[in-house]
């Protein structure tokens, strides 16, 4: 049984997302008979080189088949399988739309997708490979659960959760190994329930997956020139929080909202669409990614370039005050 401390936060936190996310798994199907992983030709990159081996017979290579690695994964959950199927978040997201829509929204079908690398993980690979338009890809099929943890901690509780729940998740993985820490003891974890880290009085950061770290940092920066931030981890993109949202819509100044995703359909739009129900809501800040393709470079290179480390957040914020 998986123990959620501070010296498994530091582990977790080095081999990143996708290693904490195998972890979480091989304990999950240690104790559930019905839990199977599917790859698609990326065994050991989705974390599931322990899985493969410790249960065999419950872990199936489908080769690079992304699509048809979807359709199997139904006709398994069918048969009473809970699956977890993994690829890289723009190939599982993208090239598999059409089947997530049909098999796992359509059917309702209780099958996990596991978009791994999403963002800019992917470094040089480039644009190709950069996972950044998946959540408003994913957010328009109905019945889907949409899961954004915000470190590696929370993707072990965001795994076990997903294990437990019965219908369609797509749980996006951010960031790469030496995963910054958010949390570093156990604290309770809700699909659907975000988690207010820090209380400020002037505005309200509402951050997703790898940007709830450097928007903590930023509200850090903030303090520092007078400005009072609330950070809040939206960890589930859908179902959305509303009642958090409406709550620091009462005293906030200023809505700021941080993501590693297109500023178009992602957590911002999602929270922008709900305010169009708040009377007298705040005005709203996006941050994300340009709606343009960029150049490639490696990781913290692409956050910097895009605004999202925690000194360009914070710059971004003051110039809106």
């Amino acid at each position: 049984m998986i123990v959620v401390n501070s010296t498994n936060a530091r582990i977790w936190s080095k081999l990143g997302t996708r290693g904490s996310f195998g972890a979480a798994l091989l304990d999950a199907g240690t104790q559930n008979r019905n839990i199977l992983a599917m790859s698609a030709d990326l065994c050991n990159t989705s974390g599931l080189d322990r899985f493969r081996t410790a249960i065999p017979d419950r872990f199936i290579n489908v080769g690079i088949a992304e699509q048809n690695m979807i359709g199997i994964a139904s006709g398994l959950s069918a048969a009473g399988y809970v699956v977890f199927a993994t690829s890289f978040s723009n190939f599982i997201a993208l090239r598999s739309c059409e089947q997530v829509r049909h098999y796992l929204g359509y059917m309702n079908s209780n099958v996990k997708i596991v978009g791994l690398a999403a963002g800019f993980a992917m470094g040089m690979f480039g644009n190709t490979h950069y996972g950044v338009e998946d959540i408003a890809v994913m957010r328009a099929i109905p019945n889907l659960t949409i899961i954004s943890p915000a470190d590696s901690t929370e993707t072990v509780k965001a795994t076990l959760a997903a294990a437990e729940l019965i219908g369609p998740v797509y749980l996006r993985l951010t960031g790469g190994m030496n995963n910054p820490i958010v949390f570093t003891e156990d604290y309770p974890f809700q699909i659907g329930k975000a988690i207010m880290i820090k209380k400020g009085s002037d505005i309200a950061i509402i951050a997703t997956g790898s940007m709830v770290h450097y928007s903590l940092a930023a509200a850090n920066l903030l303090g520092e020139h007078g400005v009072s931030a609330t950070v809040i981890n939206m960890h589930t993109i859908k179902p959305l929080d509303t009642e958090i949202i409406a709550l620091v819509s009462q005293s906030a100044k200023l809505i700021v909202t941080v993501e590693e995703h297109s500023v178009i359909g992602g957590l911002g739009g999602a929270i922008a669409e709900y305010k169009t129900k708040i009377k007298n809501a705040p005005p709203q800040l996006i941050i994300g990614l340009r709606d343009e393709y960029g150049y490639a470079g490696d990781y913290p290179f692409m956050l910097d370039k895009n605004g999202l480390t925690s000194e360009k957040i914070a710059k971004t914020i003051m110039e809106q005050i």
